[in-house]
């Protein structure tokens, strides 16, 4: 051979290592991909490689990836959209829940009873009984209950259940017993004890006051909240999520996240806002904001406060009394001059502020916070945001888009509150509500989610109330305040790219894009084509993280 022939393999050598090493890992063909990329909407192939989308476009260029080791999946004509983000979440309490007396759904409050008196049975006396999900908009009385029925049906066990919002709770004699509540029991700070005509107290908690009687419940064990976690992210992935937004973390269930996501056990993204304790903000504030820890599984750089309550139990804090309750306005848990000052402390230290506001009083409180705080510290790319911003006064739409402020929204609470939020605000007011086409109009972005487990992990109940307003049953005919919908293409980036963006993840995440992260969902249906009625009943065929698949239909 010539020296010049093993010259040129010599050069040639390297290339073709090259060519191998840059196969793909993952090809899938034969699909409808919704990429939420404008350079490339739509495509019928994508390759991954190193968990990364290498290639989207045509069955030809995505093939010319493969390699010896390249697994092909047809897709058999199926919709493929990018990973599916729920921008507000609580991942620990869906983790709970489905370890306890789930009462999602229930249209008695005989229906509610009768479940934890079923779960009694299962329990040594003593045990304390809880749950979650109740939510009496939906008996035929609307009023809230009472402990005396509950109390006769379980007397043994202390009974500790929370309404479907998680702000307020219906606990039986039993448990006030342990806790020492009493009609001369002083209502806590940012909380309120209902009571009786005879001033007794009925069983229910409202806001802080639920921790006279949740702060006696036995702690779960680390190995119980590390089971119930796991439990958490297998569900969310079946429904096609691979990132969530964790509402209001505390320290010591951060330390198990990290745990496991150390372990390579952890299948989420998860951006996770923190408690605002003062202990938990001193501890991450030290250690300072964090991204993609754990091979983009966690992210540590926002907080999360609660400024006002819920609106179906009247704790939402509003401008003026509720309309079937004269007199309250709701109740105000974390001050404005704090909302100011933790905000100003979280620009200092890099972090993001996420502020828990309904009412429209509490959206004012948290905007005007927000205001003073950019006045006294300066920022360009905060991306602040307020939590759920249901009833909002028109004078305070436009404000977000003037100060940077991101809207986080959930779709299904308009289409759960949508029977009773007239009665509660009246109908001027209501024009306010769940008003997603009004911020999108200022130019904002509205990140999607579901706030679980307020309301159910699908994410297509979401996706079907955006487009829709709508109930899963298609009530009403054309939509509740139908202008304020969003079109299935804002609907689809309010569930991808909007939570990417509204968490500082649009480089990585929210589109099927060259470069980004490789998580997308295989579905049974296009949404993005089939009659609206048919949106709620989509089904996921498969999740990929990664271009690794962590769930699959059977």
């Amino acid at each position: 051979m010539t020296s010049a022939r093993i010259a040129l393999l010599c050069a040639l050598t390297p290339l073709a290592a090259a060519a191998q090493t840059a196969a793909a890992d993952l090809i899938v063909t034969n699909a409808r991909i919704y990429t939420v990329d404008n350079n490339r909407p739509m495509a019928e192939a994508l390759a991954v490689r190193g968990g990364r989308v290498l290639f989207v476009g045509s069955a030809r260029g995505a093939l010319a990836t493969r390699g010896p080791q390249t697994r092909v999946v047809d897709a058999a004509g199926a919709a493929i959209i990018p990973g599916i983000a729920d921008a507000h979440v609580h991942l620990l309490g869906l983790g709970m829940a489905l370890r306890t007396v789930n009462l999602d759904g229930t249209k008695t409050y005989e229906e509610v009873i009768a479940r934890i008196a079923a779960k009694a049975r299962e329990l040594p006396a003593g045990a304390w009984i809880t749950g979650r999900g109740w939510d009496q908009n939906d008996w035929p009385d609307t009023r809230l209950p009472t402990h005396d029925a509950l109390s006769r049906a379980v007397p043994n066990h202390p009974v500790f259940v929370g309404r479907v919002d998680g702000h307020a709770s219906l606990v039986n004699a039993a448990a006030m017993r342990i806790a020492g509540v009493v009609a001369s029991t002083p209502d806590p700070t940012g909380g309120r004890i209902e009571h009786d005509a005879n001033g007794q107290p009925t069983g229910v908690l409202v806001d802080n006051a639920t921790g006279l009687v949740g702060s006696k419940i036995p702690a779960p064990t680390r190995d119980d909240i590390r089971d119930a976690i796991t439990g958490a992210i297998k569900e969310a992935n079946r429904h096609g999520l691979t990132s969530v937004h964790d509402a209001g973390v505390g320290s010591p269930v951060i330390d198990i996240y990290e745990d496991i996501a150390r372990s390579g056990a952890y299948s989420l993204r998860n951006y996770v806002m923190i408690s605002g304790d003062d202990s938990t903000l001193a501890r991450y504030f030290r250690r300072g904001a964090q991204s993609s820890l754990y091979d983009s599984r966690l992210w540590i750089r926002s907080i999360k406060l609660v400024a006002d309550g819920a609106l179906g139990s009247r704790g939402a804090a509003l401008l003026d009394p509720y309309t079937d309750s004269p007199g309250n306005t709701g109740l105000v848990t974390t001050s404005q001059a704090r909302v100011q000052d933790i905000a100003e402390r979280a620009l200092r230290a890099g972090f993001q502020l996420n502020v828990h506001a309904i009412g429209d009083r509490g959206n004012r409180i948290v905007l005007d916070a927000y205001e003073a705080a950019f006045a006294r510290v300066p920022a360009s790319d905060h991306r602040f945001r307020v939590e759920h911003a249901q009833i909002l006064h028109h004078d305070d739409i436009p404000r977000f888009a003037q100060m940077d402020v991101i809207p986080s929204m959930q779709a299904t609470h308009q289409t759960s509150d949508m029977y009773w939020a007239p009665n509660r605000v009246g109908y001027a007011r209501t024009l306010g509500a769940y008003a997603w086409r009004a911020l999108l109009n200022t130019g904002v972005v509205i990140p999607n989610g579901t706030d679980f487990p307020v309301e159910a992990v699908n994410p297509f109940f979401t996706f079907h109330s955006s487009v829709t307003r709508q109930d899963s049953g298609n009530w009403p005919a054309g939509g509740w305040f139908p202008a304020e919908r969003m079109t299935r293409e804002e609907a689809l980036k309010s569930m991808t790219l909007w939570p990417a963006y509204a968490a500082f993840q649009e480089r990585d995440m929210g589109s099927l894009t060259p470069g980004k992260l490789a998580d997308f969902v295989i579905l049974d249906r296009d949404i993005m084509t089939v009659a609206p009625e048919a949106l709620a009943g989509t089904q996921v065929v498969a999740t990929y993280l990664g271009g690794r698949a962590v769930y699959e239909r059977k």
